[in-house]
């Protein structure tokens, strides 16, 4: 298949990102304003402009969006909060469906704060984050656990977003890792696509894609000595590991393939860049069966991701015209 008959098949294609679904505020603030406090003599920040996006899963749902998927939805859980309302709107704006988001009471939505220069448009000053410590509500993983097998059905692709890097607090619980295991193998046509920051060796039955650090640190986790180790242990068909500049390399029992890039000297922003590969990979996997035309495009959407602010997506147009280059 050629690039553009691969891109040609993406707007037939459904989505589920289920995982940590979060909200980026991408916070302008003006430097001649940031005088101390007249009551406590701190220093303030004065926000001038604020802008919303998806974060986390949700910036996998807005590349997949980006690259012209016929159907994306997110699965996860929000607080009922301002910023929960902020995410729900910036979801709906881009054509994601938050049908499948559960709020929960009391519990905060996951927020990226980030605070941007006016004068030099860099983000220098610390990123303030609203997190959660404390393990999943019961009732709420339930809800979760009852939703997520009856909306398999309705989607070719999978990705899971375990995005949390605190031991308590994601949405990809144990409970639902062990449900995603089991569910895997009950659907060969589809792909079940994970993403863990910290926590990728715990995956059972499904394709991963750690970068090479993660790879590095899961496999020091449970003693294994190589990739190959890890995707046994994981007892996945399938690893692709990340790694910037030196592209991906596939893994596959008994053997490893190295996908070059062209290397980017200056990239302007690289946050997003994994995200950006896993909606282009994962959509290419389902559409060929390839893992190396999947790493090959996951590559090419990384490459244009990096050239712009923030966590940039890339367009099909940009995409076909990567691939020629």
């Amino acid at each position: 298949m050629t690039a553009a008959d691969i891109l040609a098949a993406f707007p037939k294609m459904s989505v589920l990102v289920i995982g940590d679904i979060c909200l980026d505020r991408w916070c302008t603030y003006e430097p001649d304003t940031s005088e101390p406090s007249r009551e406590t003599g701190i220093p303030r920040i004065g926000v001038v402009l604020t802008e919303t996006t998806p974060g986390a899963g949700g910036t996998v749902a807005n590349n997949l969006v980006a690259l012209g998927a016929g159907k994306v939805a997110v699965m996860g859980v929000v607080g009922d909060d301002g910023f929960g309302y902020e995410l729900v709107h910036a979801l709906r704006q881009r054509g994601i469906s938050s049908d499948l988001l559960v709020r929960a009471a009391g519990m905060q939505t996951f927020t990226y704060t980030k605070l941007i220069n006016a004068r030099t448009g860099e983000e220098d000053l610390p990123r303030l984050d609203f997190i959660s410590t404390q393990p999943l509500n019961p009732t709420i993983e339930r809800l979760i656990l009852d939703q997520l097998p009856l909306t398999v059905d309705n989607f070719d692709v999978i990705l899971i977003a375990d995005q949390a890097e605190t031991s308590a607090g994601g949405v990809i619980t144990t409970a639902v890792r062990e449900l995603l295991a089991d569910l895997a193998p009950n659907y060969p046509d589809k792909i079940f696509w994970v993403d863990s920051r910290a926590r990728i060796e715990l995956f059972r039955n499904v394709i991963l894609k750690p970068n090479r650090q993660e790879a590095e640190f899961a496999c020091q986790r449970i003693g294994a000595a190589s990739h190959q180790a890890l995707l046994e242990c994981c007892r996945s068909k399938l690893m692709i590991v990340t790694d910037g500049p030196g592209g991906a390399l596939v893994v596959l029992p008994g053997d490893e393939i190295r996908v070059p890039v062209t290397p980017i000297e200056h990239p302007v922003d690289i946050c997003g860049a994994g995200d950006s590969f896993s909606a282009a990979a994962a959509m290419v996997l389902a559409v060929t069966r390839s893992p190396v035309e999947a790493a090959r495009f996951g590559n090419l959407a990384a490459s244009i991701t990096i050239m712009k602010k923030g966590t940039g997506t890339a367009s099909p147009a940009e995409v076909l015209e990567a691939a020629r280059a």
